[in-house]
């Protein structure tokens, strides 16, 4: 008896015209946290992530959790690669930098090595100051 009660609900949900989706609530309220300025969801940072989620009745700490020591070392390599690259720029606006002095030494050098005015040019570049 079970066997046709199931087969007469799947032909009575396929010939209905509604549709069925299970994939409604994976990104809900995203927009929202991004917007206030919060993570993607709620278990990516925050006390509810990097807090210890019991402690000792004495008032010990409980000791790290493996995600917590996890996320811990992710930060630790972030922030070395970012110390990295920062100082990667300052070298690179250091370099930069000397070599826009290089090009104007190079072009007051050029500027010193042209010919001097002499004779008449001299005499009335005089008389026009």
């Amino acid at each position: 008896m079970a066997a046709p009660v199931r087969t007469l609900c799947c032909s009575v949900f396929r010939l209905s015209g509604r549709q069925f989706s299970t994939t409604g609530g994976v990104q809900g309220g995203q927009k929202w946290r991004k917007e206030h300025g919060l993570a993607r969801t709620g278990s990516e940072y925050g006390p509810l992530t990097d807090l210890p989620d019991w402690s000792f009745a004495d008032g010990r700490p409980a000791p790290p959790l493996k995600g917590q020591l996890r996320r811990k070392q992710e930060g630790e390599v972030l922030a070395r690669r970012i110390v990295r690259l920062d100082s990667e720029v300052d070298a690179g606006v250091q370099k930069f930098k000397e070599k826009q002095e290089e090009a104007e030494r190079t072009q007051q050098l050029k500027e010193s090595l042209l010919l001097k005015p002499k004779g008449n040019h001299l005499t009335k570049k005089k008389a026009q100051s």
